[in-house]
């Protein structure tokens, strides 16, 4: 929370000040920061000037989309049955910013102490069944080649680190200081493989919301999405999900869109550049520029230019 009001423009006044019973309610709550965070979000990277403002526009729906099915997961309850197991607690103390570089060790490799505890506040309990990402060091939206390759290269420190957790609790249930039912090693697997460990992370990072959303969330809680040639086209799926949204969902949607377009001709507007969103821009400046070179061919040969097709 406190990130996106650090690095987001997020105003502070729209972090909750209440305290929450269930992790259903503190789940809703993220999922309505997320939503608040895209209304006044204003990024580091710039959209390029020339970027059409259709294209912006659809950008911003999708975007939208996105964040009020992440929030409708969470309020049916039907469906956060499938990865919420412990609404009513436990509620595990939780590091938001732990990772290796917070353990201080000895020359023997032993651990003496952890540090920056400053981010450390009692989380649902099953932020601490989805695996770490730090295995790898860096995060998934930091990697080079995108998500599909940072899960293909973290397969295997995960196991690794599940394999050495594994044997630390054999020691400690032979001791008798731990029961069988608090493995957390098997709960790790389990969020991995079903994947909640990705709404996990979507809930608390926003800035890698969108990618994580659309490739790792929506398909399995909402079926999948296939177009006449049988491919899943990432980038249009949200087209597919508009019939999900409530009637004030999309009034809030376009009132944002207005909002966000008008922020563009009177100032330069800061916008998420995450690798769909570029890859959105990549394809309709790619198909526009055939469009116009049919136009010219066509102008050329003296021939009437067909309507091009409706992108909607």
């Amino acid at each position: 929370m406190n990130e996106i009001v650090q690095l987001g423009t997020l105003p502070r006044s729209k972090i909750p000040t209440i305290t929450y019973d269930n992790a259903s309610s503190y789940f809703e709550a993220l999922a309505d920061l997320h939503i608040s965070h895209l209304g006044s979000q204003r990024y580091e990277a710039d959209v390029e000037e020339d970027v059409e403002e259709d294209v912006l526009a659809d950008d911003i729906r999708r975007k939208f989309v996105a964040r009020f099915l992440f929030r409708k997961l969470i309020r049916d309850q039907e469906q956060r049955k499938q990865w919420i197991f412990h609404d009513n607690g436990p509620f595990p103390v939780w590091c938001d910013d732990f990772r290796p570089e917070n353990v201080l060790v000895d020359e023997a490799g032993s651990i003496t102490g952890v540090v920056d505890w400053e981010f450390t506040y009692t989380a649902p309990a099953e932020f601490s069944h989805a695996p770490p990402w730090w295995l790898l060091l860096k995060k998934p939206e930091d990697w080079s080649n995108g998500l599909d390759d940072w899960c293909t290269e973290y397969e295997k420190p995960l196991q690794t680190f599940l394999e050495a957790m594994r044997k630390c609790e054999d020691e400690a249930i032979q001791g008798r200081r731990l029961a069988e039912g608090q493995r957390l090693s098997s709960r790790m697997q389990d969020s991995w493989q079903s994947g909640d460990s990705w709404i996990m992370y979507a809930a608390r990072n926003n800035f890698a919301f969108d990618a994580i959303y659309w490739k790792k969330i929506d398909q399995r809680f909402f079926g999948s999405t296939t177009y006449d040639n049988n491919i899943i086209n990432i980038h249009d799926v949200w087209r597919k999900r508009l019939h999900l949204l409530e009637p004030t969902e999309k009034e809030l949607m376009e009132e944002y869109v207005t909002l966000k377009l008008k922020e563009r001709n009177t100032l330069r507007l800061a916008w998420d550049a995450d690798e769909y969103t570029m890859g959105w821009m990549k394809r309709m400046r790619e198909k526009r520029r055939k469009e116009n070179d049919e136009k010219k061919a066509a102008e050329g040969e003296g021939r009437d230019v067909p309507a091009g097709p409706n992108t909607e």
